[in-house]
């Protein structure tokens, strides 16, 4: 997710501390899995700063980093987005959770069925795991974590939708360019938002969207 095992680690330190801020904050139990949304991808960033450190490869770090990249945000972004919404709109959001389930298990069942190994590519990393349907299953992945959010009928989860749709654009290009990997950027800037998120719960404040 960052370009160094340092800046994985720095970064996912700070990830944590606005995760912990976020749980801190919550008033409503509901809101709790999505307010703790910045605490694991904190977790995920020094993850992979221990993968960094291993040079790649396929062991356990790799191994951890992957289930919560995929299974686990393809899953838990669209239930905990439906734990926090409003009961007028959470029959809607039935869709990117049925879509993430289903994902996931795909997912999941590709991180079983096959070795998931790490490269370091300069200032990058790289996975190599074998998906089948890869253009499938990366749309599935979007729905269920983006249309989760956009569909929430919360303005400020909106806007994290857009975030990180145009951001994984942006951060993917990237990426797949072995120039940088930005993705723990994408990651602390999220969870600032979310950080609002949570304060305007806290104070009462939620911004409906149709």
């Amino acid at each position: 997710m960052c370009w160094s095992a340092t800046a994985d680690l720095v970064a996912g330190t700070a990830v944590s501390a606005v995760g912990v801020a976020c749980l801190a904050r919550v008033r409503n139990p509901r809101d709790v899995p999505l307010a703790g949304l910045p605490l694991l991808l904190g977790a995920h960033q020094i993850v992979e700063a221990l993968v960094w450190n291993s040079g790649g490869g396929s062991g356990a770090a790799t191994v951890v980093w992957a289930v919560i990249a995929l299974p686990v945000l393809a899953f838990g972004v669209p239930v905990a987005v439906w734990c926090a919404a409003a009961p007028r709109v959470r029959r809607r959001l039935a869709v990117p959770v049925v879509v993430g389930a289903v994902t996931a298990a795909a997912l999941a069942q590709a991180l079983v069925s096959g070795p998931v190994t790490a490269e370091i590519r300069g200032h990058t990393m790289g996975y190599a795991i074998g998906l089948p349907h890869t253009p499938l299953i990366v749309a599935g992945y979007l729905l269920a974590t983006v249309g989760a959010l956009l569909l929430s009928g919360d303005r400020r989860l909106c806007v994290l939708g857009l975030l990180m749709g145009v951001g994984a654009l942006v951060c993917s290009a990237l990426w797949r360019l072995e120039f940088v990997s930005t993705w723990c950027a994408l990651a602390a800037l999220c969870s600032v938002v979310l950080l609002g998120w949570v304060r305007a719960r806290s104070r009462g404040a939620v911004e409906v969207s149709p």
